[in-house]
């Protein structure tokens, strides 16, 4: 460009040697922050006096409390912009990019498949991922494309795992590797049950679906009586197959027509973590396959009554249910009183008076057929799977009675307890001290009728520091 060269049409010529003036207008002390519709509390701040001992103390707490908010949410903490943060370590890797490799070598070896779009962020699992795919053959049908990791409770072959996947008909394709599996199942535009409580897309992201939804409400009693009945079948079919299930929720149940049919019921099989199994690993009579599918299901009940799932369990106190029954039903799964003496059965459940007037229009008698091999595979791997989370409850109780052993001891009850024990001894000891006449040397007391009390310095001593840390 030459020095006389003009400049462009609509372009402003600016000078730099003009000062700039700048004028606050608003000002606001932002206190939190929003996401995904969840107000979460920052730390205080200020600009003078921000190295004060106090202040520091007092921002660290307030940075505990906002990790806290975040790590105790069941959706946040299972996002993966947590994860990185908490655990780069084992959360560094590109799942969308590993995923789309292996789709892109199974299409290569069936070619009549054509992805349409990725569905970003569909589900909770971090290590699973979601595309809208076609058939070349059936241009109009929509199929939705899942690829997963395998889990740490896969314990059947990969012979069994293919065999075990053939019994579930509603998937069109199922494929898996020694790592991971690819499968294809139509696609429903109507969406799961938690979409239809939530009246939200079913295509939208998990976090702003589920996170904080302005529009939730609870089902209907008589909707409450047909879906419940309806899921309680499927369990107890799948339960008289020996294929274990332990993924029930409202997000795995599509609702066609006044129909529901459960979803995912491969993910037992795949060996994935349970959405609730932090929750019943947090109790030692949940322990068996059947009664993990029958606590989800209190879960699942909960949130079909009240629009939304339990903040907690157990639950003593409810809101206002449509029936009584409802409440019945809630307290048979969810109360402190089930949770500590084990759950119902999926028979018992059917018979109650919510779900046993429920007429179902059944065209057969709906029956899975296993071959007998595959049978002893399934008990077998059901078998280590319970086992697995016996052990897991065994260490989760043995860390319970730790902490509580800990925390009573640094109680401020016990600190007075042991000054003032400190103080006895002490005034113990000197009470029998005599200084022996003429050399002034001493000699330690003895005294067999009460004998001094053994101290406790040294265990005091090694607990602190152990405590500390």
């Amino acid at each position: 460009m030459s020095f006389l060269e003009k400049p462009a049409p609509g372009s402003l010529l600016l000078d730099d040697t003009v000062p700039l003036t700048a004028m606050i207008e608003a000002s606001q002390n932002l206190q939190s922050h929003t996401v995904c519709g969840i107000t979460l509390p920052l730390p205080p701040k200020k600009l003078i006096g921000n190295m004060d001992r106090e202040f520091i103390a007092e921002r660290q707490r307030g940075l505990q409390t906002y990790l806290d908010t975040i790590t105790q949410h069941p959706l946040l903490c299972s996002s993966l912009p947590v994860k990185k943060f908490l655990d780069p370590n084992n959360y560094s890797a590109n799942y969308t990019e590993i995923a789309l490799q292996q789709v892109s070598m199974f299409f290569r070896s069936d070619p009549k498949w054509e992805v349409l779009e990725p569905l970003r962020d569909m589900g909770w699992r971090i290590r699973k991922k979601y595309f809208l795919v076609k058939n070349k053959e059936q241009t109009k049908e929509r199929y939705l494309l899942s690829w997963v990791d395998l889990g740490p409770d896969k314990f059947l072959s990969d012979k069994d795992l293919q065999s075990a996947i053939k019994l579930l008909t509603s998937l069109s394709v199922r494929t898996t590797s020694e790592s991971s599996a690819l499968l294809i199942r139509p696609f429903s535009e109507k969406g799961s049950l938690r979409d239809h409580i939530c009246k939200v897309k079913p295509r939208e992201s998990y976090l702003k679906k589920y996170c904080n939804p302005k529009k939730s409400q609870g089902l209907e009693l008589p909707h409450i009586k047909l879906y419940g009945r309806q899921i309680l079948e499927g369990l107890k079919l799948l339960h008289d197959a020996g294929i274990f299930f332990g993924h029930l929720h409202t997000s795995n149940v599509l609702v066609d027509d006044g129909v529901c049919r459960l979803m995912d019921v491969e993910n037992g099989m795949l060996g994935v973590p349970s959405a609730l199994r932090p929750a019943f690993t947090q109790f030692r009579k949940i322990n068996t396959t059947e009664s993990i599918d029958v606590f989800c299901f209190g879960h699942l009940l909960y949130e079909m009554t009240y629009g939304r799932p339990p903040d907690s369990v157990p639950i003593e106190q409810y809101p206002p249910a449509p029936s009584t029954a409802v409440g019945s039903v809630l307290q048979s799964i969810l109360s402190t009183e089930a949770c500590k003496s084990g759950m119902p059965t999926v028979s018992a459940l059917m018979q109650t008076p919510l779900f046993s007037d429920v007429q179902l229009q059944r065209s057969e008698k709906l029956q899975i057929k296993v071959p007998g091999r595959l049978k002893e595979a399934l008990k077998a791997a059901k078998e280590s799977l319970e086992k697995r989370l016996l052990e897991e409850q065994r260490l989760l109780h043995q860390h319970r009675r730790l902490t509580r052993a800990q925390s009573h001891h640094c109680s401020e009850e016990e600190k007075k307890k042991r000054k003032i024990l400190a103080r006895k001894v002490s005034t113990h000891e000197q009470g029998f001290f005599v200084p022996s006449s003429g050399s002034g040397a001493s000699s330690p007391p003895t005294c067999p009728s009460s004998p001094t009390p053994p101290s406790t310095t040294g265990t005091s001593v090694r607990l602190s520091l152990q405590l500390s840390f």
